[in-house]
């Protein structure tokens, strides 16, 4: 079944593409079925810049949520470090 879940937000960052580094400046997330995952869904994060895709990420849940909290701890440290 079809989720229709699905978001965007802009970001400043750049993203490896094997052998160079490209700029993006959207992300796109979404949950809905798995393309290259051997799962049914899963958590979709594409890195766009300049309208072309520079990296796409599939992750089950229980991964996304393992991902968003060391996230939500790295960007509280550094929020902390005051650099």
């Amino acid at each position: 079944m079809c989720t229709n879940i699905a978001t965007h937000v802009s970001v400043t960052g750049s993203a490896s593409t094997g052998d160079a580094w490209t700029p993006v400046d959207e992300a796109l997330l979404g949950y809905d079925h798995a393309t290259r995952l051997w799962a049914e869904h899963a958590l979709r994060l594409d890195l766009v810049g300049g309208g072309r895709t520079a990296a796409s990420v599939e992750l089950d849940l229980a991964s996304a949520k393992a991902l968003r909290a060391c996230l939500d701890e790295v960007i509280a440290e550094a929020e902390r470090s005051g650099v």
